[in-house]
């Protein structure tokens, strides 16, 4: 239960920043450009909290669903304006002025993107170095040339110090149908090229795990077999085990790591397991009895809510650290942003030809999950995952889908077209057509998080 209140916190502090960045846009544009703001909300339904509204000013308001939030400026398509105040209404504002104010909102999640990663580059981010571990025989990696032990250092002349650098750029090639040339130094220091053909793009487009696809496993650092946390409720909870165990032997065997551990876990659904742990300077002997999930590759597993003890950072041969100057970190998170962006994009437009998969898109359950695994990881994590879910929020909210920002920027295009608005008759339709879209993208969101939970 502690887990899901932290991811809760974690998520409702992750979107009401982000949401109060994006309708902070609107807002402050509206202002700027003369239009009166009457409410400035965050969340929809009734409201815990509102202040101001008092002699025409903005009323102020933070409202029980923290799911999104609005900004109402005076229009007179929501209501009577009084004359003297037509002056103030969103709908009387050249078209050059609703752009701008619609188009505020997804610029202010890009520009809070761009404060993160400068952020972060300035702090100095810590990753794994893309050394391989295990390359499965006869897999795509394997007849490439690639082999355990092999540095990373670059793709398609990007240099790539890190897995998350590995996978972006892994991901921008492969949506653009591009080999991957990818430099490497093997264990005795020889640099190699080794190149991944574009025959396999399309389907490591449908995978949601490229890396495996590949046949790569990142070489991990040596994890002793020491719980971490315990999912409350689940099979190592009834068991009794507690955070710092150490795990000594299953059934009699010796249990060598974390990984043999889990390995030995997995093996062994529904089945008694008589476990030894040391706690606190003594042995305990515990009856565990893993739980049943099932796999999509691997059919039924054994699964005992139970996660490894980390260590504050990973050891020094296999530690990487990303850092600039502010200066030069200004041009970096600029890029990085630009370049997450693009690859939204991408991937959206993939999936929306059938070239990528669907499963790639996820709902609250999942967000919420990704903030509260962050947020425990620390602050640097925390702020990457607010970076790319505002990018995402801004990307998303310029799609020209009615009741989106970017639905009605594509209605002032049209206008600055035709020389006058849309009719209402056209602007209903769109309007439903844009609930029809967003319920569906909904119901697959909600579809996948679920799927993910029973998996």
């Amino acid at each position: 239960m502690n887990g899901i209140l932290f991811n809760i916190t974690a998520f409702v502090i992750a979107i009401g920043v982000l949401i109060t960045v994006h309708e902070f846009g609107h807002f402050w544009v509206a202002r700027r450009l003369g239009v009166k703001v009457l409410r400035f909300s965050i969340g929809f339904g009734k409201p815990i909290l509102r202040w101001g509204g008092k002699q025409g000013d903005t009323e102020y308001v933070l409202s029980a669903i923290p799911l999104g939030g609005y900004v109402k400026m005076l229009d007179e398509h929501e209501g009577e304006v009084p004359e003297k105040e037509l002056p103030l209404a969103f709908n009387r504002q050249p078209i050059k002025s609703r752009f701008a104010i619609v188009s505020a909102g997804p610029l202010f999640n890009f520009i809070f993107a761009i404060f993160a990663y400068w952020l972060m580059f300035v702090i100095g981010i810590t990753g794994l170095k893309p050394v391989l571990g295990e390359v499965e025989v006869d897999s795509i990696a394997y007849r490439a040339g690639l082999r355990q032990g092999d540095v990373i250092t670059s793709i398609n002349d990007k240099t790539t110090p890190t897995w998350e650098g590995v996978m972006l750029v892994m991901l921008d090639n492969v949506m653009e149908n591009k080999a991957l040339e990818m430099e490497v130094y093997d264990k005795n220091k020889q640099q190699h090229v080794h190149t991944i053909t574009t025959g396999q793009m399309p389907e490591l487009l449908n995978q949601a795990n490229i890396l495996k696809t590949l046949g790569i496993q990142p070489l991990r650092p040596h994890l002793p077999a020491v719980i971490g946390k315990i999912s409350e409720g689940g099979a190592a909870d009834r068991a009794g085990m507690k955070a710092g165990d150490r795990l000594l032997s299953a059934d009699g065997q010796v249990i060598k790591d974390w990984i043999a551990w889990v390995n030995y876990v997995r093996q062994r659904p529904g089945l008694l397991i008589h476990l030894t742990v040391e706690r606190e300077g003594s042995t305990r002997i515990l009856e565990l009895r893993p739980e049943r999930k099932s796999d999509p590759e691997a059919g039924d597993i054994g699964y005992i809510g139970a996660s490894v003890f980390l260590p504050a950072s990973p050891p020094e041969s296999l530690r990487a650290v990303l850092q600039y100057g502010p200066f030069e970190a200004i041009g970096q998170s600029v890029i990085k942003t630009w370049d997450i962006s693009v690859l939204t994009l991408r991937m959206l437009g993939k999936m929306l030809i059938g070239e990528a998969s669907i499963k790639n898109i996820s709902g609250p359950i999942t967000i919420a999950q990704y903030a509260g695994q962050s947020a425990s990881i620390g602050m640097t994590q925390f702020l990457a995952f607010l970076a790319i879910v505002s990018i995402s929020l801004g990307v998303l909210n310029l799609l020209p889908i009615p009741l989106l920002d970017g639905g009605h920027l594509f209605y002032y295009l049209v206008e600055i077209v035709q020389g006058k608005p849309m009719s209402e008759e056209a602007q209903m339709f769109g309007q439903r057509v844009g609930i029809a879209i967003l319920a569906i993208l909904m119901s697959i969101a909600f579809y996948n998080d679920i799927a993910r939970l029973i998996n």
